[in-house]
């Protein structure tokens, strides 16, 4: 895997380095390591603190093509969609905070949930922060690309605007530095600080135009008030993206109100499949993917229960004038524009999804490292009986490859 030689569109105008803190369980090197055992590319150490790249004119996006893109011995390109980074760095900037109080996955856990999730971290703390680690996985796992994302407790909504906003650039220069050093490995999706819908615009013009990112992963709801909240005022965020061209990645961190859903892990196990399947509802039957007809939104742990029972909001909508509100069209019509990872655990699950949206709406995912994630996801996929071999490979690296603009 690891001499697969491909072009990606230009990244970067300027990076500043973050200055990494060195965790107890997190081994990583800091972004001004120059230790030449470490392989990072030299053109980018241009001088301690900055990261300089050379920035091309901003192109109009590629139009969707079918064409599924190969590495040089011409096998199609395995990229996974679902993945995730933890920054030491965030780590130790929140940690006197107490961040698990405002996050809904520490909220509702019981001790031994908690107690599990401890060594989970302590065990897998060098596969989500350290990247070497992360490549040799990779390559047993047969993946070609990473489109790498925060850890989804670093999507962090709960604090002061200014504040997050500052978080958010952490992650996303961190992110956008492992992309360069790695070109060939990783493409990087950042955060925005959705607390804002004005520093959410912002940042998601840095992340883009800037920082060369392919997209911005988001949580489910900030601090429990829906996307769709005037409150928020995201409408401006969902209108950027969708002018930009990018990929939004939805993520759960638990469902918010988990009071039932303590015992068993259920707040993970039920919990997020049940988040992502209320946002998306309220993307739907509030409008969003109305207005904004060309949005390009990634569902994880293959869409939620929405994406398996879509047939009742159907009904509801046809049954009662209060699902007719806003939109007057099918839910279900809406649903199909949505893309999903093939985090099923399931052959048959995998294949129905595949029938329902078709194979050009699901990419390969993972959810790397956590254990709640696919290890194997090319076997999982190949698994599936009567998916012709085009089919496997739109499904592998192709479509993701489409979302987000790489090109051999």
């Amino acid at each position: 895997m690891g001499n697969v030689k491909l072009h990606f569109e230009p990244i970067t105008h300027h990076l500043s380095l973050i200055t990494q803190r060195k965790l107890a369980m997190m081994f990583t090197c800091t972004p001004a390591c120059n230790d030449p055992a470490h392989r990072h590319h030299p053109s980018l150490l241009l001088r301690t603190g900055s990261i300089k790249t050379v920035v091309k004119p901003k192109a109009k996006p590629a139009a969707a093509s079918a064409k599924v893109v190969r590495d040089r011995k011409g096998r199609s390109l395995r990229i996974d969609l679902h993945c995730h980074y933890l920054n030491p760095a965030i780590s130790a900037k929140v940690g006197h905070l107490n961040a698990s109080q405002f996050e809904p996955s520490g909220v509702f856990a019981n001790a031994l949930t908690k107690e599990v999730n401890v060594k989970q971290m302590k065990d897998r703390g060098p596969k989500l922060s350290t990247i070497e680690v992360r490549l040799k996985d990779m390559d047993r796992m047969g993946i070609d690309i990473q489109a790498v994302c925060p850890a989804p407790n670093q999507c962090i909504y709960w604090s002061e605007p200014g504040f997050g906003r500052e978080l958010a650039r952490m992650a996303n220069e961190r992110l956008a530095e492992i992309a360069a050093t790695w070109s060939e490995r990783f493409v990087a999706m950042g955060t925005v600080p959705l607390q804002n819908a004005d520093m959410a615009v912002a940042e998601l013009e840095y992340c883009v135009n800037k920082l060369g990112m392919r997209g911005v992963e988001i949580l489910p709801n900030v601090n429990g008030k829906e996307l769709t909240d005037p409150s928020l005022g995201l409408e401006k965020f969902f209108a950027k993206a969708q002018e930009l061209d990018i990929v939004i990645f939805m993520h759960p961190l638990g469902y918010t109100q988990g009071e039932r859903l303590m015992d068993h892990y259920f707040n993970n196990v039920i919990g997020n499949p049940l988040e992502t399947t209320v946002a998306t509802s309220h993307l739907i039957f509030d409008g969003v993917m109305d207005r904004n007809p060309k949005l390009k939104i990634v569902l994880p742990h293959s869409g939620g229960y929405l994406a398996h029972y879509w047939a009742r909001m159907d009904h509801a909508h046809r049954a009662r004038p209060d699902c007719r509100v806003v939109i007057k069209k099918a839910p279900s019509s809406y649903l199909k524009k949505f893309y999903f990872d093939t985090i099923t655990f399931d052959t048959q699950m995998l294949a129905h999804l595949i029938a329902k949206y078709g194979p050009e709406h699901v990419v390969l995912g993972t959810d790397y490292p956590f254990d709640m994630g696919e290890d194997n996801p090319v076997k999982l996929i190949e698994s599936v009986p009567r998916l012709s071999r085009a089919d496997k490979d739109k499904i592998m690296g192709g479509n993701a490859a489409r979302l987000l603009k790489i090109k051999r």
